[in-house]
C-alpha cells in the first residue's frame, strides 16, 4: 500500500505488451545487490534477481515517445483482462517464455504471481 501511495504523485507512462517484449529481448538477468547503511554498520541484503535494462521507451499521455531511465524506484503496474492489477519494480521484471515475473520489494525476494503476456490489458510505468 505504501508503494502505491509513493507512486501516486509520479509521472505515468504506458506501453504495449509488444513494445515491452521487444525492449526486453536483449536484456540479461542479474542479481540486485542492495546495501542498507545503518550506522555504524552496513548490511548486505539478500539479492533480488532482475533485469539489466537501463532505459525504457514509453509513451506519455499525449502519445509522445519518452525514454525514461530505470531506477530502483521505477514501478510498473500491469492490468489484466479481468481488471486485476499488479504493481512492482520494473528492474526486477523478468520475461520467461510467455509470462512476466518480478518482485514487490528490493529488500528480499517477494515474487509476484507470474502473469501470462496474453492476459495483459494495460502496462503503466511510473518514475
Amino acid at each position: 500500500m505504501l508503494f502505491a501511495i509513493l507512486l501516486s504523485g509520479c509521472e505515468t507512462y504506458h506501453l504495449t505488451t509488444k513494445s515491452l517484449v521487444n525492449q526486453f529481448a536483449n536484456s540479461n538477468t542479474e542479481k540486485k545487490k542492495i546495501l542498507l547503511p545503518v550506522p555504524p554498520y552496513v548490511f548486505f541484503i539478500d539479492p533480488v534477481t532482475g533485469n539489466d535494462l537501463k532505459t525504457l521507451t514509453c509513451l506519455d499521455n499525449k502519445e509522445h515517445e519518452k525514454i525514461i531511465t530505470i531506477t530502483n524506484r521505477t514501478g510498473i503496474r500491469i492490468t489484466r483482462l479481468d481488471n486485476s492489477r499488479t504493481t512492482f519494480y520494473i528492474n526486477t521484471l523478468l520475461l520467461k517464455d510467455s509470462s512476466i515475473t518480478g518482485s514487490k520489494t528490493h529488500f528480499f525476494n517477494m515474487p509476484i504471481k507470474p502473469i501470462n503476456i496474453s492476459d495483459i490489458l494495460k502496462l503503466e510505468v511510473q518514475e
